[in-house]
């Protein structure tokens, strides 16, 4: 099964295939962490609003980490959306259907992957000018149910998120999806918290060998 690239910014994750979503009470060092990932293979990394600080987290790993591809990631609010814009976010990615982020990230020109789950929401996603759909929690309904929204959503750019890991995420892609998302499989937040890097690169290494 196919897919369309999604436009513009986004277009680079059909190759990348993998954006690393950092969810952790604190993070020592962005730049390290995204250095860390990286070096495991993975260049797109979603910094979240659970972390607090997420501001000042993005504007570091965006000054320093290179080749990263940095995002925002649990936007929630227009006034979070236009925060990220600010710091430097190239994306923002939404766990649901929120309007007013889609408003404030077309006035920045910065695209939005929003969350959805039932064929429902990804209609809503798409009216809302989504340049991808995050199907959230990808887990629960399996691979199937991805390949099942292609049937009324042909050449809708997917990304599996939620529960995602390295036995799995190939599931994922063969059954349509752009990219998936690896949370706690490669960035486990006590790893972060211990600024424990090598354990971060050998999780991304092993995730993206398994796709």
């Amino acid at each position: 099964m196919t897919t369309t690239e999604p436009p513009g910014a986004l277009a680079p994750l059909a190759a990348d295939r993998v954006i690393a979503v950092v969810r952790a009470p604190e993070i020592p060092d962005a730049a390290a962490l995204a250095a860390a990932l990286l070096a495991g293979g993975i260049r797109w990394i979603e910094f979240t609003y659970t972390t607090p600080g997420l501001a000042g987290h993005l504007r570091r790993a965006v000054a320093e980490a290179g080749d990263a591809v940095v995002g925002a990631g649990t936007v929630l609010t227009a006034e979070q959306a236009e925060r990220a814009i600010e710091a430097g976010a190239r994306y923002l990615v939404t766990p649901g259907c929120r309007p007013a982020v889609a408003e404030a990230a077309a006035a920045s020109g910065v695209p939005v992957v929003m969350g959805a789950l039932t064929p429902t929401e990804v209609g809503h996603a798409l009216d809302l000018g989504a340049a991808a759909v995050k199907i959230f929690p990808a887990h629960t309904f399996g691979a199937r149910h991805l390949r099942d929204l292609a049937g009324p959503f042909p050449g809708t750019p997917l990304v599996a998120s939620g529960g995602v890991n390295a036995g799995n995420a190939a599931s994922f892609l063969s059954a349509g999806a752009l990219a998936v998302c690896a949370g706690s499989d490669v960035v486990p937040p006590a790893a972060v918290a211990a600024a424990d890097w090598r354990t971060v690169t050998a999780n991304a290494r092993a995730f993206v060998q398994a796709l």
